[in-house]
């Protein structure tokens, strides 16, 4: 007879993992281990959280990219942990395990996520009043799917080259600089 998974709220989770090896998240309160990643999907989200400080910093805006590692409530049963972030106005506790009310929210595919990026993620990241923005980045065809929270629906745009205007909260990223050259992927 299989043994039910432990079922946790986002809070219990949170406390849980923080103690676990590994990176977890937790899904409608099944945790859920996250996978060993390639070499291009680490280069990737360095370059992508590179990129959008960057662009903050030349925009002048009170905002501040985060790398991975900080957890993203959706509710009282789900929480992710996005490749990188975007929050504007005050910063976190030094001590805080979450991003309240982030404005950017990005996921770099790898083989095993792209159904949960553009599924579960997708739903679970606009459900914050506060994503403005959400930015799914292709290492292997260097392309950003940008989600954008329109007035009446979702916009979707597929990037290969240019910018993403990240408005709000008033700043744009080039496509280029969120993949690391090509050279080294």
């Amino acid at each position: 007879m299989a043994t039910a998974l432990k079922q946790f709220t986002t809070d219990e989770f949170l406390l849980w993992a923080e103690g676990r090896e590994g990176r977890w998240e937790l899904f409608d309160g099944v945790p859920a281990m996250m996978a060993p990643e390639r070499a291009r999907h680490a280069e990737t989200k360095a370059a992508a959280f590179v990129a959008l400080s960057d662009a903050i910093r030349r925009a002048g805006l009170p905002c501040r990219a985060y790398p991975d590692g900080m957890a993203v409530r959706i509710d009282r049963r789900s929480s992710f942990e996005p490749d990188a972030s975007v929050i504007c106005g005050k910063r976190p506790h030094p001590d805080a395990l979450t991003l309240d009310d982030p404005v950017v929210v990005v996921e770099v595919l790898s083989p095993t996520t792209a159904a949960v990026d553009h599924g579960p993620k997708l739903a679970g990241y606009f459900s914050l009043p506060s994503v403005a923005h959400y930015l799914i980045l292709d290492p292997d065809r260097r392309m950003v799917v940008h989600h954008r929270r329109g007035e009446k629906e979702i916009e979707t745009r597929v990037l290969t080259e240019g910018v993403a205007s990240l408005d709000p909260p008033g700043f744009e990223v080039a496509v280029a600089a969120m993949f690391p050259p090509p050279d080294e992927a």
